[in-house]
């Protein structure tokens, strides 16, 4: 693999003591972070991208937006940013820090919604995780602290999961690379073995993320974004481990259903489900037994359902327990009593679901059936506490009937923060099947203005994805669900936005 150094990179602008003073002079005047004891050190290198990479990383928040803004205006194309952004945030923290596997979560999510943003503002949710992103690498210390170095692939050593669960970070990451020269396919199946071993939001999520960022980054650097997924497991597991509770049951569960429902040898089913077994899979995977909704979704899988189909249970039974989340009985920072926005059941429960969902559609039978039984054990066994119906059962009925009106008073219910009186008329927008698209355009900049908790930009996503993929009779489930997060979320200015939006107008 290739590397280079920051005295590298530097070459050619420095080439005597005076100009590398003068250099790093000019560089912390524009923000960076630089350390000349750092200089020699050996680095990834993402070839044409190291520039923006070493930008994206060493720069300061209030510094980076203006730079960014003015490469966007002299070409630089904004895929090419954010694909340095991610590949900054890999190789800074390695996917074990909190703070930074969310934002690496939100990067592709970002992306996506600037291409519903009107001109001169498209970049406006990519520059709001940028300033997050450059926040979170000052303060951690990995603005000039790298997690991820160079790694040489092991001759002959495919034995990936079990350097994983053995907790063998150096030979483990030795053996994904090796895999990934044979097949990146191959490599990220493997991969997504030891994923499965535990239920955790932000193990699926960033599998998922980190994945679909290949779109952006390439798949050269296929290796380095699933070095995070591989950390991230070593690093739990270890945690789990010295609580006493590693390992879980679901792999045990997992091997007995793929075993029982013969499903190591079965093809893709293509038998599209009706309605009446997408709400029977649904329920059962919004149920308490999870190891009733795994064998339900194995069964209905051996039964030759459209794994597709199975997908949309999953995802609708977990937007079913943001709707009837009663919401945070504590305040915490960010998040009054009463919040469902952020890290609560029903954000990560649909975030959850929506990875596993694309996980299976990535590879073979095996892995689809796999990931949708996890899927299926991951969502259920979050609603003993909840109510039998949705939260906003009692909010006093919406009678509006005019497009424009109806939009305007789910925008006054967000301002105030009244979840029941915004689900109320999102409903009554829905029912009256007015436009999805106009409702998703009074939502964004909500989306867009609001700190939303690292967890903004990819609930936004993940309700639009999971809206233009489920059945029509089901679609308004996900549209008030985000009105619901918006009104929760709301009273929290994000940082950063004002300036960016200042910037771009």
């Amino acid at each position: 693999m290739n590397t280079t150094s920051r005295r590298q990179f530097l070459g050619g602008l420095c080439t005597s003591t005076l100009s590398v003073s003068l250099g790093l002079a000019f560089a912390n005047r524009l923000g960076f972070a630089w350390a000349a004891p750092e200089l020699g050190a050996e680095r990834l290198s993402f070839g044409a991208l190291d520039p923006l990479v070493d930008l994206m990383q060493s720069t300061q928040a209030d510094a980076l937006l203006p730079i960014v803004v003015a490469k966007l205006r002299s070409g630089t194309p904004l895929s090419d940013i954010v694909a340095a952004a991610a590949l900054a945030n890999a190789r800074a923290y390695g996917g074990t820090n909190y703070d930074g596997y969310h934002v690496l979560m939100a990067l592709m999510p970002s992306y996506e919604m600037a291409q519903q943003m009107p001109a001169p503002y498209a970049a406006l949710p990519v520059l709001k995780v940028l300033h997050r992103n450059a926040r979170f690498l000052q303060a951690s210390g990995h603005a000039s602290e790298d997690a991820l170095g160079p790694i040489e692939a092991a001759k002959d050593d495919e034995r990936l999961v079990e350097h994983l669960r053995a907790r063998e970070q150096e030979p483990a990451e030795r053996s994904l690379a090796a895999l990934e020269q044979v097949s990146r396919l191959r490599a990220y199946e493997e991969l997504q073995t030891v994923v499965r071993d535990d239920m955790n939001v932000h193990r699926v999520v960033l599998a998922w993320r980190a994945h679909d960022l290949l779109r952006l980054t390439g798949d050269e650097h296929a290796t380095t974004m699933m070095r995070q997924s591989l950390r991230f497991c070593i690093q739990e597991d270890g945690q789990q481990a010295s609580r006493g509770r590693y390992p879980n049951e679901f792999r045990a569960l997992l091997v007995q259903l793929m075993d029982q429902h013969e499903l190591r040898t079965r093809e893709l089913g293509s038998r599209a489900a009706q309605l009446a077994d997408i709400e029977r899979l649904a329920a059962a995977c919004y149920a308490p037994d999870r190891a009733a909704a795994a064998n339900a979704v194995a069964e209905a899988l051996a039964s030759g359902i459209d794994p597709a189909d199975v997908g949309r249970a999953l995802t609708l039974a977990s937007a079913r327990l943001l709707l009837h989340d009663p919401g945070q009985s504590t305040e915490s920072p960010g998040k009054p009593v009463g919040s469902v926005h952020g890290a609560t059941t029903g954000v990560h429960a649909t975030d959850a679901a929506n990875a596993w969902r694309h996980i299976a559609e990535v590879g073979g039978a095996r892995n689809a059936f796999a990931s949708l039984i996890a899927g299926a054990y991951h969502t259920a066994g979050q609603s003993a506490k909840f109510g039998k119906q949705p939260h906003d059962h009692d909010a006093q009925a919406c009678t509006l009937k005019e497009p424009a009106v109806l939009l305007d008073e789910i925008g006054a219910r967000i301002r105030a923060r009244d979840q029941k009186g915004a689900c109320a008329a999102a409903r009554r927008y829905c029912d009256l099947g007015l436009p999805p698209a106009e409702l998703f355009g009074q939502l964004l900049p909500f989306a867009l203005s609001e700190d939303g908790a690292l967890h903004a930009e990819k609930f936004f996503r993940t309700a639009w994805e999971e809206h233009a993929f489920a059945r029509e009779e089901h679609r308004a489930t996900f549209l008030v669900a985000l009105t619901r997060v918006m009104a929760s979320q709301q009273g929290f200015p994000a940082p950063g936005v004002d300036e960016a939006r200042k910037l771009l107008a």
